[in-house]
């Protein structure tokens, strides 16, 4: 049943996208490992980790997707759910560095020995199983996510005002984590992984397996996203987006198809997060920061919202521009950012794909309209011509 439910998800679209993320985690890896660095294909580490964090950022952009382009619901906190999920992976990946610490403390964190720490806090319990870390990064942006949405849907909260619940919502979170004593590292953050799994997180083969895993759940959140918005209960989405107010005169309980979207698009944000944090090697608060989430709006629109192969673009190319940019004028970065986003707004309000979409659309309709020639009306001239 399951199946059939995502395969009736499927159009060229996202066959072709989801066929290029396969063929990406399987090549990418593969011209890594098997390839010499003097080998005109060989594909760098530090390039594939680059990557593979434009990758985390993709998914956290699709998330978004889901619940702005499908659901009408503009979230400026999705940066919280990133870091929440990266926080989990983080966590795991710190009581893994045991006695190898700088203090040598086989059950405390080098930063809980450092503030005189005696025993390790009860939220901490259960981190040192990858399993349970897994769960808690599905879990606790999940759980976030449920809580906020079903005061904020319940109560009708709307527009412009939820989005600026959801940035208070990330920026309290801020805040709270920049405190020592919530026992996350403080302003530091957690750093200096070691394994992930009993294997050499800084190892060229863990690292091309975090890239292709990376991938690979972004091919799979595709489909379940494109399975969502595709379904009758992606029907419903679309007319809470368009006309709330009449979608709910229909007998439709509005607040629980948002609540539903808004969780699991949190639970996405969270994988991303999990994925970037062993391979940039660092989860801090600044993750937590409304200027994050903020960008991950600008990268939905200029891919395009509401298509969700557009999100994954926009990341891309977002990111790939801004580590171009910032090596060459970094002052500048932040004036092209907003410029790039008052363009889109008035030349390409649709986003890159979704203008593409449209004009192609365009150009099928009108062949579609224009009328046939006659085989008679083509020769004819012709004659005349001739003579």
């Amino acid at each position: 049943m399951i199946t059939a439910f995502l395969l009736r998800s499927l159009d060229r679209k996202i066959v072709i996208a989801i066929a290029l993320l396969l063929l990406v985690a399987v090549l990418v890896p593969v011209l890594n490992l098997m390839t010499g660095p003097t080998n005109p294909l060989h594909v760098p580490t530090y390039i594939m980790s680059l990557f593979g964090k434009y990758l985390t950022y993709a998914l956290l952009a699709l998330a978004l997707d889901l619940v702005w382009g499908f659901c009408g619901i503009l979230s400026l906190g999705h940066g919280a759910f990133f870091a929440l999920g990266g926080y989990a992976m983080g966590m795991y990946l710190m009581r893994q560095i045991g006695t190898r610490g700088s203090y040598g403390d086989p059950i405390l964190p080098d930063f809980m020995v450092f503030l005189n720490w005696k025993d390790l806090p009860w939220f901490w319990y259960g981190f040192n199983h990858f399993w349970f870390a897994a769960l808690m990064v599905l879990v606790v942006p999940g759980l976030l996510a449920f809580v906020f949405g079903w005061f904020a849907f319940r109560s009708r909260v709307n527009g412009v005002y939820l989005s600026i619940i959801t940035q208070a919502m990330t920026y309290a979170l801020l805040l709270a984590f920049f405190r020592n004593d919530m026992g996350f590292g403080g302003n530091n953050g957690l750093t200096d992984f070691k394994d992930i799994i009993g294997f050499n997180v800084q190892a060229d083969g863990t690292r091309a397996a975090l890239f292709a895993a990376t991938a690979v759940l972004l091919a799979l959140s595709l489909l379940l996203a494109s399975a969502i918005v595709r379904s009758k209960f992606g029907k419903v989405l679309v007319g809470v987006r368009d006309a709330e107010s009449r979608t709910r005169f229909l007998g439709y309980r509005v607040e629980h198809f948002k609540l539903f979207t808004f969780v699991v698009s949190a639970m996405m944000a969270g994988i991303a997060g999990a994925l970037y944090v062993p391979q940039v090697g660092i989860i801090n608060p600044g993750e937590f920061a409304p200027a994050n989430s903020i960008e991950v709006v600008i990268w939905t629109a200029v891919g395009g919202r509401a298509t969700l192969i557009g999100p994954i673009i926009g990341a891309i190319l977002v990111n790939g521009g801004k580590t171009i940019f910032t090596g060459l004028f970094p002052e500048f970065w932040l004036f092209a950012l907003g410029g790039l986003f008052v363009a889109v707004t008035l030349f390409l309000p649709k986003g890159v794909v979704g203008t593409i979409a449209q004009y192609l659309g365009r150009r099928k309709a009108v062949s579609k309209a224009a009328p046939p020639v006659a085989q008679e009306d083509v020769i004819e001239p012709k004659i005349q011509a001739a003579e």
